[in-house]
C-alpha cells in the first residue's frame, strides 16, 4: 500500500507552491529552475545563506527560509540532490555584498552539485564558500569512504548561522563558525518501520516485529545492523550516551534536538525528551536550549533521532537571535 498522498507528476513542485501559497509573507517561490528565498532579511546581513537537498525531509530545508535563518533553499526530487543550475541561480539571487554561503549536508550528490554551482560563481565573480554537515555516529567509520552523513544537525547549523550571520559577520567568519558548528555536532537515529517507497508503494525495507534498525539515514538508508528492540529507557539512554561520547569537546552546555523521523507523534517525542534530559541532568550537562518535533524526517519513518551540539562562547546568542520562518519555532521570548 502507498501511504503517500501524492500527485503522480512533479509532486516537488506542487508541495512547493502550496508552501509558498501558505507562507506568502516570508517566502517567494521560483520556479524555472525550482528554489524559495526569503521575502526579508535584517539589513546588517552581508552574506546571503543557502541550502538544500534531497525532498522528503521537510520542514528542511525550506520551512527554515526567512529573516534570522537562510535566505534561499534549493529542493531535489524525492531523496534526490537538486541540480547545480538550481543552487547556481538561487545563490545568485541571494548573493550579499561579502557573497554567499552554502550549507551542505555530506552527501556525495549534494557535494558534486553545490560544487559545480560554486565554481560556477567564482567565474562570475561571486565569493562563495561551504559548510559540511556531517553529524552521523552511524557513519562515523574508517570503512565509511565518504564520512559521516549530514543530518539532524543541519537545522542547528542553520540557525547559529543566520544569528552568525545577523550580527554582520562576514564569509570567511560564516564559513569558520559553520564549521565549528559541524564539528561540535553528533547525531544517532533509529527507526522501527522504514518508509513507504516513493512510487511504488510499500515499506522501503522490512522490519520483523521486535525489532529496530539502529543508525538508520534520513534516506531510508538501512542501519549496520537490525538489532532486537531494547526497552524504552534502555534505548534512549544507549542513544544519549552514543552522542555524548561523540563529541569532539567536553560537553558542559548543550543545545539538544530530539527529531521525529516522520510517523512518530509527539506523545512519543516528548516522552522520549524527557528520558534524554533525565540522563543528560544525570551526567550535569546542562541543556541550555532544546527543540522537540519532527524537523528532519524520512517521509513517513517511524523512527527518532538524538543531536547533540556541544556549545562554545556567544553561540547561545546566536541561537536565541529573532527568526521568523514558516517552521522554526524559537524566538527571543522563548529563552
Amino acid at each position: 500500500m502507498n501511504h503517500l498522498f501524492l500527485p503522480v507528476d512533479a509532486p516537488v513542485d506542487a508541495a512547493l507552491r502550496g508552501f509558498a501559497l501558505a507562507h506568502p509573507g516570508l517566502v517567494s517561490l521560483h520556479e524555472d529552475p525550482l528554489y524559495v528565498t526569503a521575502r526579508d532579511r535584517h539589513p546588517g546581513r552581508r552574506v546571503g545563506l543557502l541550502s538544500g537537498g534531497g525532498s522528503g525531509h521537510e520542514p528542511l530545508h525550506a520551512g527554515f527560509v526567512g529573516r534570522g535563518m537562510l535566505d534561499a533553499a534549493v529542493p531535489g526530487r524525492v531523496f534526490a540532490s537538486p541540480h547545480n543550475r538550481q543552487v547556481y541561480e538561487a545563490s545568485r539571487a541571494v548573493a550579499g555584498g561579502d557573497g554567499v554561503l552554502h550549507v551542505v549536508k555530506n552527501y556525495t550528490g549534494d557535494r558534486i552539485n553545490f560544487g559545480i554551482a560554486a565554481e560556477r560563481l567564482r567565474a562570475d565573480g561571486i565569493p562563495v564558500r561551504r559548510v559540511l554537515v556531517d553529524d552521523d555516529l552511524a557513519t562515523d567509520d574508517a570503512e565509511t569512504a565518504t564520512g559521516r552523513r549530514g543530518t539532524g544537525a543541519t537545522v542547528v547549523v542553520e540557525k547559529l548561522l543566520g544569528g552568525a550571520a545577523d550580527a554582520g559577520l562576514g564569509l570567511d567568519e560564516l564559513a569558520e563558525a559553520g564549521a565549528a558548528f559541524a564539528a561540535a555536532s553528533r547525531s544517532i537515529a533509529v527507526a522501527a518501520r522504514a518508509q513507504t517507497a516513493p512510487g511504488r508503494g510499500g515499506e522501503a525495507f522490512a522490519l520483523a516485529d521486535g525489532e529496530i534498525e539502529y543508525g538508520v539515514g534520513i534516506h531510508g538508508e538501512r542501519a549496520a545492523r537490525t538489532v532486537p528492540r531494547p526497552d524504552f529507557a534502555d534505548l534512549v539512554d544507549r542513544m544519549t550516551q552514543q552522542v555524548l561520547d561523540g563529541l569532539p569537546d567536553p560537553e558542559d552546555a548543550v543545545l539538544l534536538l530530539v527529531n521525529g523521523l516522520g510517523a512518530t507523534t509527539l506523545l512519543e517525542l516528548y516522552a522520549i525528551h524527557d528520558r534524554v534530559r533525565h540522563q543528560l541532568d544525570k551526567r550535569g550537562v546542562r541543556v541550555a536550549g532544546q527543540l522537540v518535533g519532527t524537523f528532519v524526517p524520512a517521509l513517513d519513518m517511524s523512527g527518532f533521532s538524538v543531536t547533540v551540539t556541544a556549545l562554545r562562547e556567544n553561540w547561545l546568542d546566536w541561537w536565541h537571535a529573532p527568526a521568523l520562518t514558516p517552521a522554526f519555532p524559537l524566538s527571543e521570548t522563548a529563552r
